[in-house]
């Protein structure tokens, strides 16, 4: 139990995590800062729109979020080890705070908007890393980090379905540009929070040797040079990569079955509905036995509701079919504890900027190869097949996992280059 939890036996389930201040912190700071990443790309792309007319533009600036994931988090990674943590945080914190600041003003161009777009989207895998690796020093690397990490994520679960809702109802009060200065506002408080409300820590892999690039990549090497660790990485990745697929589908889904627009919304919902569900019953209601126990058949069976699309449901049993699978998504609780205990300290904020961003990116596949399937077969197929496709993925990767596993039950760990 790491020195700043209380010790009382009375504070259980994720009450516990509560109960330590640097974590009270950083769950201030995410749920700040991912209003902040809202509204800015709601607001961006309204921005966009209203400047060019172009809607191919305006969606870019959604792509543009998500396309250099893969740059950050491969070149940038050694970030997240070479420098404090603390420092790491609160300078990407204000560079998104700068770059927000710029989109605001009126002279800034639409090639800037993009540009600076870019520069957070590049950050964000650096940010991220560094802060699911500080989470093992503020809560250790046992049961109080796969709670944290569980409430960080029902927080970005829960930024789907209240965030753009929330960001829609500012712009009719704000301007696309007084929206981003809010954003700016909640990049500030984010950093001043990781500032003042966590404590100083050393940087986890020294100063390193050679550039930074070198450094980065060396690690990402590393990493994905594992056969442990690269099995845990893909079983983290491949239910995610199929199960956008009815979300960037979920329109014409909607048009093929004539549920109309209202529809879409509660398609898009249903994931992470079930996703949210999923991950408070399993962080309150398991133990952290059960937890590891349900990893792979959860993480191989996760996509098999999707099949029903083969038979063109309507509205409700699509709504219940996404749901179960945003459920199955609670095998992430006992991966986390797998992954801490597979990655070495000195090289864990390169491994998790390494995931996270390979996470964002297989994402935005699943996306394009969606839509370009959708080219071709009608939406229905594309979803039933991606459920096929994605469970004899996830089968194959669940079987790399367990034969990975040691024999006396412990992980493998890399070694730092």
């Amino acid at each position: 139990m790491p020195p700043s939890t209380p010790p009382t036996a009375a504070v259980t389930g994720y009450r516990r995590v509560f109960a330590v201040r640097e974590f009270r912190a950083v769950f201030a700071a995410h749920a700040l800062s991912l209003l902040g990443v809202v509204v800015s790309e709601i607001a961006l792309t309204v921005l966009v729109y209203g400047l060019t007319g172009s809607p191919l533009l305006s969606a870019l600036t959604f792509a543009l979020g998500m396309l250099p994931y893969l740059v950050g988090g491969t070149l940038l990674s050694g970030i997240a080890d070479r420098c404090p943590p603390r420092l790491v945080l609160v300078v990407c914190d204000l560079v998104c705070a700068g770059c927000a600041g710029l989109m605001a003003l009126p002279a800034t161009p639409v090639a800037g908007l993009l540009a600076l777009r870019c520069a957070i989207a590049l950050v964000a895998p650096v940010f991220n890393g560094t802060r699911m690796a500080t989470l093992t020093d503020i809560l250790g690397d046992g049961e109080l980090f796969v709670l944290g990490r569980s409430l960080l994520r029902i927080v970005s679960q829960s930024s789907v379905l209240v965030g753009f809702g929330v960001g829609g109802v500012l712009l009719t009060v704000v301007s696309p540009r007084g929206a981003l200065t809010i954003t700016v506002c909640t990049f500030v408080a984010s950093a001043l929070l990781l500032r003042w409300g966590t404590k100083r820590r050393p940087a986890r892999g020294g100063s390193g040797d050679g550039a930074l690039v070198r450094y980065s990549l060396g690690g990402a090497r590393d990493v994905l040079g594992d056969r442990r660790v690269r099995a845990l990485m893909l079983l983290f990745w491949a239910p995610p990569m199929f199960m956008v697929v009815p979300e960037a589908l979920a329109a014409p889904y909607a048009d093929e079955v004539g549920i109309g627009v209202a529809g879409v919304g509660l398609l898009m919902g249903a994931a992470p509905v079930g996703t949210i569900a999923g991950e408070l019953y399993a962080g309150s209601a398991l133990s952290a036995v059960t937890r590891a126990r349900i990893v792979l058949p959860l993480a191989s069976l996760a996509l098999v509701p999707l099949t029903v699309y083969a038979f063109t449901p309507g509205l409700l049993p699509a709504l219940v079919a996404l749901a179960l699978a945003g459920a199955a998504s609670a095998y992430t609780l006992g991966l986390d504890r797998w992954f801490v205990d597979a990655v070495p300290d000195e090289l864990r904020g390169r491994a998790m900027t390494v995931l996270t961003a390979g996470l964002m990116t297989i994402q935005g596949v699943g996306m394009a190869l969606a839509g370009l399937a959708a080219e071709f077969f009608a939406v229905s197929t594309v979803v039933a097949g991606a459920g096929v496709v994605g469970t004899v993925c996830c089968l194959l990767v669940a079987a790399e996992v367990r034969s990975t596993e040691s024999r006396d039950g412990a992980d493998h760990h890399v070694t730092d280059g």
